[in-house]
């Protein structure tokens, strides 16, 4: 790619910062998510980049950036494409050399499903990759490259992970996002999908919706907060007259059955507070996760365990839930980790898979060492402002 001159052979320095913006998507069955890198300046070739660039046999300009990070809801995707083309993302792309359309690194169910959409509204050619291959790829790029992305979360306290990539693998990637997966990784590239469950962000939102009415995911999230889930969860103590199980070592507070209080009395749902059933329901979808993952974790002898996925939202109820239900299984002797860009892991997978794609002349990303994220100063109505950008640079031939 050229980006000393435009078409009209004027020097486009200029506009460089604007207009360089590749993406990737990943378009799951709840939600699409993009990465999209936009340049803001470009590094003056000088001895020490022109040497480690040519390292690779080819000289390549390295242009500094950031990722950016938003997302849709895949019921909304026109939505999606309408975001894509008025930031022109993707204009930078090179073209397919058998049909003259624009490559875009693609992963998710949507790719297929939305294929002839994208080709149509933006003359996109979707360039499918391995969703399981994806999400590992966006996890080892984060726990790898950028500082202070992996944190543990109890008690109302955040607590940054310093993460020795000497010593990370294996691990277990538990990925929440309709349904879970959970992945053993043992090295870039090397991973199994060893257990999982149905029951996940869909289930949380599905039965959320009927229960609740709710619109929105986010809406169903902040009416959780609001909620007491005791009203409609039987606790130990409910059982045991207020007091614990000593001899089981369950607290009276220890949820008993979820949803259970609400058998023994003649109440209908219009006698709930929806804000309690979301409350409970998030609730129990929460622990089930936690628990399962540290039993699978338990099975292959892996002491981290890293939680991704957009049922998360950084929603602090739902990473205490989950690591109290670690903690509690494990006996302490693990525990959960969080990812700041958790929902994002395989668009960033796909992202960094162009460093794999055979078209000449295109973008390869070259590793952030050890960069912190710093939110943006200014973020717009279409960006998330919860989700830091990734100061970073890619190179290009």
């Amino acid at each position: 790619m050229d980006l000393g001159t435009n078409g009209n052979g004027v020097n486009s320095d200029a506009q460089s910062d604007s207009q360089i913006s590749h993406l990737a998507l990943d378009i799951g069955g709840t939600l699409a998510k993009l990465v999209y890198f936009c340049g803001n300046k470009r590094l003056l070739k000088n001895d020490e980049v022109q040497s480690s660039v040519k390292a690779g046999g080819r000289s390549r300009t390295i242009i500094q950036g950031k990722l950016h990070f938003t997302k849709f809801e895949t019921s909304k995707i026109d939505e999606c494409i309408a975001f894509i083309n008025r930031k022109q993302l993707g204009s930078h792309h090179p073209k397919d050399l058998d049909n003259d359309r624009i490559v875009v690194k693609a992963t998710g169910g949507g790719a297929f499903k939305f294929a002839e959409l994208f080709k149509e509204k933006l003359d996109f050619c979707l360039d499918k990759e391995d969703e399981m291959d994806c999400l590992v790829a966006g996890a080892n790029f984060l726990l790898k490259a950028v500082d202070q992305e992996a944190f543990t979360y109890i008690g109302g306290q955040t607590e940054f992970v310093q993460i020795n990539q000497d010593d990370l693998y294996p691990y277990l990637l538990v990925n929440i996002g309709s349904g879970v997966s959970m992945i053993k990784v043992d090295g870039n590239g090397k991973f199994e999908r060893v257990s999982g469950t149905s029951l996940g962000g869909g289930t949380f939102w599905g039965l959320g919706k009927l229960l609740t009415k709710c619109n929105s995911f986010d809406e169903l999230l902040e009416l959780s907060h609001q909620g007491n889930n005791r009203v409609v969860d039987m606790l130990v103590g409910d059982i045991y007259g207020g007091i614990d199980y000593s001899k089981m070592g369950l607290s009276s507070t220890a949820i008993a059955s979820s949803f259970g209080k609400t058998i023994s009395t003649n109440k209908v749902l219009e006698n709930y507070r929806t804000e309690d059933l979301a409350r409970s329901l998030l609730r129990m979808i929460s622990n089930n996760i936690g628990q399962l993952a540290y039993l699978t974790a338990l099975r292959f002898g892996l002491k981290r365990i890293f939680f991704g996925g957009f049922f998360i939202r950084g929603h602090a109820y739902t990473m205490d839930t989950i690591s109290v239900a670690v903690h509690y299984w494990s006996k302490g002797e693990a525990q959960a980790m969080f990812l700041r860009h958790e929902g994002f892991l395989g668009a960033l997978g796909a992202f960094v898979n162009y460093n794999k794609q055979g078209h000449d002349n295109f973008i390869l990303m070259q590793r952030v060492e050890k960069h912190k994220p710093e939110l943006d100063g200014i973020t717009t109505e279409e960006e998330d402002s919860e989700y830091a950008s990734i100061d970073c640079s890619v190179y290009i031939d």
